[in-house]
């Protein structure tokens, strides 16, 4: 029985050394099924990404100078242990040496880490004296961490004034294992943070919610962004490229999906792109004040929406998670007050949205999600409602019933949604005006 037992431990323990060989085969397969990310990490890199500025070469240099003087020690001191250890065991005769005190070895043991510590402190001291000074920037650019996103804002010198968000473009298929990732999967967004080579660029960092932190470990350069707090840090390129991070803190369930990437361009490429930028928002300036026609609210409400809701809600609207299904939700297809203050004030795990866009997107979106797969209610809501809803004063009505009544309901029976009028179609809503009244005074007796 005990030949039995111990053929089967040998078995048992075959069986698992080969189990644990197919796993590590399976895994090394589906790491080498995915490319190094260009300008991000590479697939098996140990050790710090290629530096593109001075400052990450002075990092990466430090760092292997550290590793070199660690190892040393380590090897010296597990040597002589292990050493004086073999050669002086007890079975070869040798007895412990029974002494006290040495001032010797005491003044050794405390000058030599001394002079290590000093070793160690001074290039780090200028490293990270040289990280601090922020002085004399060519350009500086705001940088403000969102749930889960990032908002650029270039506040001095070449392309001062623009101002746009960076938000994740890996499609949903790929996150959610519907289609095989790519070697930028969720390294790549839609607008990065573009600069000139060879200038001093200051990062200000800061956040809206929670805290976040902005890392680019080509240019040696991390950051945290603290809701309240201004923070800076500094990194000039080398050369042109692209340049892929990540935010660093912990800031919720999408924590993963903010990247952060950097375009480093010639000078005259930046400012053909600053000249773009520029044209590009002057043409897309939003009027709060302008009357907009359900078609023009709709299709700038599905791009808000792809950008800014869809990693939740998902493209289909039939939501994920903590984030419900707006596809036939009861708010959305209810009384548009409530829509509307929600995605003002935000609700739970859903975000303020009241303080990252401006009246127009609001009503965009709002409007789009009310008109969007089945939901049908017909209802616009006005840039001028979204900011009478910022001081309190909530649009009324809306909601499906107010697009198809009941057969044979009174028309009177179901609430008027209180929306502008489109802008092209004035007789329309004068029209439907004067029918709300007719219908409200036919109704009266029967009240």
């Amino acid at each position: 029985m005990e030949i039995l037992a111990k053929e089967a431990m040998k078995t048992i323990k075959r069986a698992l050394w080969g189990v644990l060989a197919a796993s590590g085969l399976l895994f090394a397969s589906a790491a080498w099924a995915v490319g190094d990310s260009p300008g991000g990490p590479a697939v098996g890199e140990i050790n710090f990404q290629p530096p593109a500025t001075k400052l990450a070469e002075e990092l990466y240099h430090l760092h292997m100078w550290m590793l070199v003087l660690c190892t040393v020690i380590f090897l010296g001191v597990f040597g002589v242990m292990f050493y004086s250890i073999f050669v002086h065991r007890k079975s070869k005769g040798h007895k412990a040496a029974n002494f006290h005190e040495s001032t010797t070895v005491e003044i050794i043991w405390t000058i030599v880490p001394f002079i290590i510590v000093v070793l160690m402190a001074l290039p780090a001291t200028r490293t990270v004296v040289a990280m601090k000074d922020t002085s004399n920037a060519d350009v500086t650019v705001k940088v403000t961490g969102y749930q889960w996103k990032w908002g650029y804002e270039y506040v001095k010198g070449p392309g001062e004034g623009i101002s746009y968000f960076s938000t994740l473009t890996t499609p949903r298929s790929e996150v959610n294992g519907q289609a095989p990732i790519t070697d930028t999967y969720l390294q790549e967004v839609d607008n990065p943070l573009v600069v000139p080579v060879g200038k001093k660029i200051r990062v200000i960092t800061t956040a809206a919610d929670v805290v976040h932190s902005w890392y680019v470990p080509a240019f040696g350069v991390k950051q945290d962004a603290i809701p309240g707090f201004v923070r800076d840090t500094w990194f000039k390129a080398d050369k042109t490229g692209t340049f892929r991070g990540f935010c660093t803190e912990l800031c919720g369930k999408e924590h993963a999906y903010m990247p952060v990437v950097v375009v480093v361009k010639s000078d005259d490429d930046y400012a053909k792109w600053v000249d773009e930028q520029q044209k590009k928002m002057a043409a897309s300036n939003d009027d709060p004040n302008k009357t907009y026609t359900l078609a023009e609210l709709q299709a700038r409400g599905e791009k808000v929406y792809t950008a800014n809701c869809a990693v939740c809600h998902q493209p289909t609207g039939k939501g994920a998670g903590a984030f419900p299904a707006l596809d036939g939700s009861k708010i959305v297809n209810g009384p548009i007050a409530q829509h509307v203050s929600i995605v003002l004030n935000g609700k739970n795990a859903m975000p303020n949205w009241g303080k990252t866009l401006n009246d127009v997107e609001i009503a965009s979106v709002i409007t789009f999600e009310r008109n969007a797969w089945g939901n049908h209610t017909g209802d616009i809501l006005q840039p001028r409602q979204v900011a009478d809803a910022r001081n309190g004063k909530l649009p009324e009505g809306g909601g499906a019933q107010t697009a198809a009544p009941a057969s044979g309901a009174p028309a009177a029976s179901a609430p008027q949604a209180s929306v502008a009028p489109s802008q092209d179609k004035p007789e329309a809503a004068a029209g439907n005006a004067r029918a709300r009244v007719a219908a409200r005074a036919a109704a009266a007796p029967a009240a």
